[in-house]
This record gives C-alpha cells, structure tokens and sequence, in this order.
C-alpha cells in the first residue's frame, strides 16, 4: 500500500539524482545522502525518483525497483515518494506501477512513450488515453503525466478527454512555454473535479508561476530546493519583492543547468553538487559524458554568484 494515501501532488517536489562509482555502478550510500539531505529541506512536499535527473533511461528494471526501495528507506516516512514510469509499451508501463505501488511510493509520474510520441502520436488521441488507462487500471496510485512540449505534447482536447476518463489522473508536469502553458494552468486546473498543474519550467521559474501552477517539479531542486520553496512560498503569499530577490539568487543556475545543451542539465547539477560537497563524485553513464574544465567552471562561477554551500543557501539574510 502506498504509504501516504491519496497524495496530490503540490508544492515543491525536488527531483533528486543517482551517485554512480567509477565503474558506473549505483553508489548506494552516496545516493542516500543525497536523498537525506535534499529530504531535510524544510517545505518540500515530495521526492521524484526514476526520473529523468536519476538517469532513468540508462537504469535496468532491477535498478529503478531498488532506487525506489533505498528511497523509501531513507525519505518515505516522512515524504511521498513518486516513482517515474519510464517505458514505451504500456503494458510494461502497467508493471512498474504495479510494482511501485507493491513497494510503497504514493504517486506515479508516467514519461510519455517515446517511439509513438515522436511519430506524431499525439494526432491520435485514442493513442494516449489507451495508454494511460492501460496503467490506471493496474494501479490506485495517483498520476502525473509528464507533459512534454510542442510535438510531442498531449493535445488540449485530450488533456481534457484523459481527465474525464481517468479518475487518478490529478496533474500534469508541465514543459511547454508561454501561452500555451498558461492556457493548461487556466484550463487544467479548472476541471470539474481538482487537478494541479506542476510547472518544470525551471529555467525561467518565476514567470512561470506567477501564472498559477500548484507546483513545481524539478530536477533543479536536487541542489536548489530551498530556493524553490522560498520563491513559491513569496509567489503565494503575493510578496512580489521577495520573489524577486529570492529569483535574483535563482537566475545563476538556471542560465548554467538550463543552457545548451539541454541534454547536460542534470549532469551539470550532479557536478554542483560535488563542488559542494553533497556528492563524492559525478560520474554519469555513456551516452551522457563529464563536463570539460571550460564547462566545470560555468558551474562553480554559477553556485558562487547563488550563493550556495554544502547547506544550501542562506536565504533569510540575503533575499529581503
């Protein structure tokens, strides 16, 4: 059974990352410090594991069924743990969420699948919603969709569609821009029954939500999270000069994690986070490689200009 009931993702939902060793294997006890620390950063609401800051995609089934195990030992009683469902057939979509909720996570975040999506399967909408039902009936758990942007998006129509015929179906993560991710927020979030908009729109955070998502989910958050909850917690109570000074902290490492190449992003906050002393070591798995010295660099000038340290950053005195 999950071990918080009925979850509904809100907040600040800090993505967290996977400590590898030299020869590429999980460095267990790295990885627990990781999700100790980020687990102690008062005003989270949950911990995303399995997901694309983990390096799901180069994860074998064993390994993302014992990351969520570690998980839940070290953070699951006092955080929701929601497990990523990385897969491109929805019937081994169904068996993660089956063994996810077997093990004990109380949410799901379900990674769109990608040899469909790529193939303009969002033109069928029956395509989508087949797969979503396809692992909401193998499971109670609470779901996000992770809505991935442009071309590979859900359409609004079927947005709207998976919402009526899937009652655990409760939000979105949001990775579209502008008009179009404030028209989900808009829209979404008025659905007949509740439904939350998380933004992953790390790179430009505030703007994004001062639009009105409930939440936010995001990798940044691994080495950031108390930034994030100091800058939602501003934005909700509508203290628009704290936002600012506390988005003035933000905007270094969202201009290095974020910039090109995006496929760098989590690799660059696994190298901030051994700069400050929250990791041993930041070894990624091939495809993905280590950052060069002019890279390195970027990231230290970045953690230096936020402000950081290996206890994060010290908000109450310079962001007012």
């Amino acid at each position: 059974m999950p071990r918080f009931k009925d979850y509904m993702p809100a907040g600040v939902i800090p993505a967290t990352l996977l400590a590898f060793d030299d020869d590429f294997s999980i460095n267990e006890a790295a990885t627990r410090a990781h999700l100790s620390h980020v687990g102690n950063v008062a005003g989270i609401t949950a911990i995303t594991v399995n997901g694309h800051a983990s390096e799901v995609h180069a994860c074998s089934d064993v390994e993302q069924q014992r990351i969520l195990d570690v998980s839940l030992e070290e953070v699951g009683d006092k955080l929701p743990l929601i497990n990523g469902v990385w897969a491109d057939g929805s019937h081994e979509a169904a068996r993660i969420a089956k063994w996810s909720e077997a093990a004990g996570a109380s949410c799901l975040l379900v990674f769109p699948p990608q040899p469909i999506m790529m193939m303009q399967g969002q033109l069928k909408p029956e395509m989508g919603i087949a797969h979503f039902k396809t692992i909401a009936d193998a499971t109670d758990l609470p779901i996000i969709a992770f809505q991935y942007p442009v071309e590979q998006a859900y359409r609004m129509e079927t947005l709207h569609r998976m919402i009526e015929e899937i009652p655990n179906l409760v939000a979105i993560k949001d990775w579209n821009m502008g008009q179009m991710h404030e028209r989900h927020i808009r829209e979404l979030q008025a659905s007949s029954r509740p439904f939350n908009v998380l933004t992953t729109n790390s790179a430009w955070l505030m703007s994004s939500l001062t639009m009105g998502a409930k939440g936010l989910l995001s990798g940044s958050g691994s080495v950031i999270a108390d930034l994030q909850v100091a800058l939602f917690d501003a934005i909700q109570q509508g203290d628009l000069k704290r936002a600012q000074a506390i988005n003035d902290r933000i905007y270094p490492t969202a201009q290095c994690f974020y910039g090109p190449p995006a496929t760098d992003m989590h690799n660059r906050m696994k190298e901030a986070l051994v700069m400050l002393g929250r990791m041993p070591k930041a070894v990624v798995r091939p495809p993905l490689i280590k950052l060069i010295e002019a890279e390195l660099a970027g990231v230290r000038t970045a953690i230096e200009e936020a402000g950081l340290s290996y206890e994060g950053a010290d908000i109450l005195q310079q962001a007012v």
